[in-house]
């Protein structure tokens, strides 16, 4: 497959049995199967399934956000907060599909009149050489007071990420219902988030060992 043809279609059923070579098959509740690069990890023989939600089609967008939205519905959240930057589009597609009419996006570009004091350092698996930090804008707080609140982004890896906007909204008072994500990536955030918060996701990803035949789920 062609880098530019992933993330373009959700696929029947059933998922390739491992080895997998270029792609790991990602089976929805549905499912259907949606087709992910692999991406070697650096002076390792281990993989990852790659999910770069803003380059898939719409149609890979709304089948991700209907089963997230499926998923977090339980939890009852009424505000969906979203991280930057591939998280902002599907807590904007799965809010939709929850009746909401906005979502709050975090950021990690410092507006004029933002408070720094509202803001905490972000490291994530994709972006690790660290330096930014994840804002909220002062302007959201009267949304977030006594709201049910589920943090979105498109994947858990290490979990870094997740926490760091945890961090955040425990400073602005607000204490989340739910975490959801497009992609489960391996169980590393596991141990990091917080016990007894509810995670939803759409599908798993396993660490992928590199044998002589391809890769195969490691573990």
């Amino acid at each position: 497959m062609e880098p530019h043809g992933f993330w373009q279609r959700v696929e029947d059923g059933p998922a390739p049995p491992p080895p997998h070579r270029d792609r790991f098959p990602a089976e929805l509740p549905d499912g259907r199967i949606l087709h992910l690069p692999l991406r070697p990890l650096e002076g390792t023989a281990t993989a990852l399934a790659s999910l770069i939600l803003n380059q898939a089609s719409f149609a890979v967008e709304d089948a991700l956000a209907l089963h997230l939205a499926a998923a977090l519905h339980p939890h009852a959240p009424d505000l969906l907060v979203g991280l930057p930057t591939l998280g902002l589009g599907l807590a904007a597609a799965t809010a939709r599909r929850l009746g909401h009419d906005r979502y709050v996006p975090l950021g990690t570009s410092r507006k004029f009149w933002y408070d720094e004091a509202l803001s905490v350092p972000l490291r994530s698996v994709t972006s690790p050489g660290g330096g930014k930090r994840l804002y909220l804008d002062p302007r959201m707080l009267p949304l977030l007071a006594g709201a049910r609140i589920a943090v979105i982004d498109d994947a858990l890896s290490t979990g870094s990420s997740m926490m760091a906007a945890l961090d955040l909204l425990r400073l602005a008072g607000a204490e989340p219902v739910a975490i959801g994500a497009a992609m489960l990536q391996t169980r590393r955030w596991q141990g990091v988030l917080p016990p007894g918060l509810p995670v939803c996701g759409v599908f798993a990803s396993p660490l992928l060992e590199r044998r002589d035949d391809g890769y195969w789920p490691a573990g």
